[in-house]
């Protein structure tokens, strides 16, 4: 999955697969999530905040189920 960079400072990358609707995240300690039934829309929307680490907190990480793969 391709992921791009974002300026924030928790997150170093964010990608996104709208056929299986995963979210991934890699997070600046070097650590890769997956958050899974993400729908592309909040993707969108966490792409559009200033801060991406502050929304993945409020609306995907205790909504959404999601495994540490990296």
């Amino acid at each position: 999955m391709q992921r791009y960079s974002v300026s924030s400072s928790n997150i170093a990358s964010v990608g996104y697969d709208a056929a299986s609707e995963t979210l991934e995240v890699e997070f600046l300690d070097g650590s890769l999530y997956q958050y899974y039934n993400v729908p592309e829309n909040m993707y969108d929307r966490m792409m559009a905040e200033g801060s991406k680490g502050r929304f993945l907190h409020a609306y995907i990480k205790n909504a959404y189920p999601y495994s540490r793969v990296g």
